[in-house]
């Protein structure tokens, strides 16, 4: 070999500090994408920092402490004053106190308030179907935001109404007062009157 083709290879091959300009211009790309990655993460990373320490949301309200009071059988059959309301009578009526406890409870929007030591006032008073109102007063002593009275009315054997009246407990104001209209069926029937009743009382927005 001599040394001008010697020479001639070395002109041809890469010279100190060179490079192929796709090679670098490539580089510079990825250099570039690089530093855009890091830096929409750095965004994001800070916007996420500001929302996580912003308050939340208005917190949901406190359930309503309710007291409902237990159902009472109005008879207004033509065998309403001969015949006494009996066993079976009562049993559906406090059913009726339990389905309605149970959907007012399960609807998230109230709290119950136990009635138990409120029961010899109901009953010194006649009943929460001829006390005026004094269901209220008695709930806002057993600390309650509002009461709820439950009337059976037996129009027939085989008829009966219900309605269910929802009060302010400090100041006795009427909040709601719903009525299911004529229903057929015995006695057996009114725990499943009080929950149709309450189905549509319970799925309407809360009364302000």
């Amino acid at each position: 070999m001599t040394a001008p083709e010697f020479d001639d290879r070395c002109m041809r091959g890469s010279a100190p500090g060179g490079g192929d300009p796709e090679m670098e211009a490539r580089g510079k790309r990825d250099r570039f994408a690089t530093l855009a990655r890091r830096a929409l993460v750095a965004s994001l990373f800070a916007i996420l920092t500001v929302l996580s320490a912003q308050p939340s949301g208005a917190a949901a309200p406190e359930p309503v402490k309710i007291a409902i009071f237990d159902f009472e059988l109005n008879d207004k059959s033509a065998a309403g004053g001969i015949i006494a309301q009996d066993a079976i009578d009562t049993e559906n009526l406090k059913q009726s106190t339990e389905q309605a406890r149970s959907m007012f409870s399960a609807s998230g929007r109230y709290s119950m308030v136990d009635t138990a030591s409120a029961a010899g006032d109901v009953a010194s008073a006649g009943g929460v179907q001829h006390c005026d109102g004094c269901d209220a007063p008695l709930a806002q002593g057993l600390g309650a935001d509002q009461s709820m009275v439950g009337v059976v009315t037996r129009v027939s054997r085989a008829e009966y109404t219900v309605q269910i009246v929802v009060r302010d407990a400090r100041t006795g104001a009427v909040v709601s007062n719903n009525f299911s209209g004529l229903r057929m069926g015995a006695n057996y029937s009114w725990p499943r009157g009080v929950k149709s009743l309450l189905r549509s009382v319970l799925s309407a927005p809360p009364a302000q």
